[in-house]
């Protein structure tokens, strides 16, 4: 299949990244000895199952290369609209692809070997949408310092990984892009996916009564779509850089 590379994130002055970036994108940061971006997109050369990669809102274009065949996309000012125009992409270069990746710039610990499993793993089924979790166990025996935020539920603590797939139908249906610009505007905060998905869900979360199985549940009949959470056993996909701890910790690990 395809994938979409999300680089358009700029910092903004009052966001705790900006004193490195100084109004660059946060893709093109130093690590290790080249671009965050460039470790990504060495993964989906590495990667057997990527076909075509689709870089978004990335103005250094030649200042990065992946080894499979490279397309860019201008920045199109939203999470949605990028992963919008980037299937779209990808119907163009591509039409008989049903499936893409979507991943952020900010993972570069992830391998070629992770993404194979994520493919492998996610089309064993048929859903519209595999969305990645770790468990809090895997994620802190990787990265013990890695200060994420976890969710609690019933059946485990989880966080969220920042490389999922979708079924490019997704994309077409207004009803949905309407749904999803609300939930991805929120991703950074759980309670208020809930709350977006019903009441209810926000309280059993709330009650620490709500389990894994149950809101992948909740969330697909809200939004009327089928979808499947994938448990990740590699902790690497979901250490993004949002903080400079977090830059500073990928940065020591990957020169390592």
């Amino acid at each position: 299949m395809d994938a979409i590379v999300i680089a358009g994130g700029i910092p903004n002055p009052d966001q705790p990244l900006y004193e490195y970036t100084q109004g660059q994108a946060k893709a093109m940061l130093d690590m290790a000895g080249k671009p965050m971006v460039q470790w990504v997109l060495d993964a989906l050369g590495d990667a057997k199952s990527v076909e075509n990669v689709i870089i978004i809102g990335l103005d250094d274009a030649d200042s990065v290369s992946c080894s499979k065949p490279t397309y860019h996309i201008a920045n199109q000012g939203r999470m949605l609209a990028n992963i919008q125009a980037g299937i779209d992409k990808m119907r163009e270069v591509n039409p008989a692809s049903e499936y893409v990746i979507s991943a952020s710039a900010d993972i570069p610990a992830v391998t070629g070997e992770m993404i194979d499993w994520l493919v492998d793993t996610a089309l064993e089924t048929k859903h519209d949408i595999y969305y990645g979790v770790v468990k809090k166990d895997v994620m802190e025996a990787r990265y013990p310092d890695s200060k994420r935020t976890f969710t609690k539920l019933k059946d485990m603590e989880l966080c969220g990984a920042d490389i999922h797939i979708a079924h490019h139908s997704m994309t077409t249906d207004p009803e949905h892009l309407s749904k999803w610009e609300v939930l991805i505007g929120q991703r950074k905060n759980p309670l208020k996916q809930a709350a977006t998905v019903g009441i209810w869900t926000l309280i059993l979360l709330l009650l620490g009564c709500l389990s894994l199985e149950d809101a992948v549940k909740r969330a697909t009949k809200k939004l009327n779509f089928t979808g499947r959470a994938i448990i990740w056993k590699y902790a690497e996909v979901a250490m993004d850089v949002d903080k400079p701890h977090q830059l500073e910790l990928l940065r020591s690990d990957l020169e390592k």
